[in-house]
C-alpha cells in the first residue's frame, strides 16, 4: 500500500515525516491553498518520491516547478483534460488525476482518462479545489471497473484505520493523508502519523 502524505511545507517536519516509512510526499503548488509551498529550500533535501499538486496550471509552469523541486509525480486537481494529462506523461512524468466523488455517476469521467494517467486520486466532492476534510462513501468504488489504479483521499484521519483495513478493491493502490493529521495547515503531527502508519502497515493484507 502506497502511503502519501500531502500538504507538506516545512523542511524539518518533512524530514521527520519521511522517517516514518512513507512512500510519497506531496507539495501543493496552488497559491490559494494554506499549504502552498513558497520555500525552494526543500528542493535541496533528499526526500522520498515527490508529488507536485497543481490546479489548472500551465504546462510551462508545471514543468518549471517540476524541475526546480525534483518532482517524480504530477497530481492534477483542476479541470485538466485527458489531453493535458497525456501531454505531461509524454514529457516523462507519472500523472495522478484527482477525481471528485459524490455518487457513482462521478466515476464515469474516469473512462476519458484511461491510458492517459498513471493513477487516479478519488477525493470528496466539494465546492472548492483541494480537500474538504470529509470522507465520501467508499462503497461507491465497488462500481469502478477501470484499469487505472487509485489512491483513496478525503477525510482520512487517525480513526480511519479500521475502514482502510476492511477496504478491498483490486485496483486500490494506496492512501493520501493530509489535514486529518495536522496540528496546523502544512504541519503534520508525526506521532499521530507514526501510530496510524504502523497500524495499517502491520495489519494490511
Amino acid at each position: 500500500m502506497i502511503v502519501k502524505v500531502c500538504g507538506m511545507r516545512e523542511p524539518d517536519n518533512i524530514r521527520d515525516v519521511e522517517m516514518l516509512g512513507i512512500d510519497w510526499i506531496g507539495f501543493i503548488f496552488y497559491p490559494k491553498s494554506p499549504r502552498f509551498v513558497r520555500d525552494q529550500a526543500i528542493a535541496k533535501a533528499n526526500f522520498v518520491k515527490r508529488v507536485g499538486v497543481f490546479v489548472n496550471a500551465s504546462h510551462e509552469q508545471i514543468m518549471e516547478t517540476a524541475t526546480s523541486f525534483g518532482l517524480d509525480y504530477l497530481q492534477l486537481h483542476g479541470n485538466e483534460s485527458p489531453d493535458d494529462c497525456y501531454a505531461l506523461q509524454k514529457r516523462g512524468y507519472a500523472v495522478i488525476k484527482a477525481i471528485s466523488i459524490y455518487s457513482a455517476e462521478d466515476l464515469e469521467q474516469t473512462k476519458e482518462y484511461e491510458g492517459r494517467v498513471d493513477y487516479f486520486l478519488f477525493d470528496t466532492k466539494c465546492n472548492s479545489y483541494g480537500g474538504s476534510g470529509q470522507q465520501f462513501d467508499w462503497d461507491i468504488l465497488t462500481t469502478y471497473t477501470g484499469n487505472t489504479p487509485f489512491l483513496l483521499s478525503g477525510g482520512i484521519n487517525p480513526g480511519s484505520a479500521a475502514a482502510i483495513r476492511k477496504f478491498r478493491h483490486p485496483l486500490f493502490a494506496g492512501i493520501d493523508l493530509n489535514s486529518g493529521f495536522e496540528s496546523e495547515p502544512g504541519l503534520k503531527d508525526t506521532e499521530k502519523l507514526k501510530d496510524f502508519i504502523e497500524t495499517i502497515k502491520t495489519t494490511a493484507i
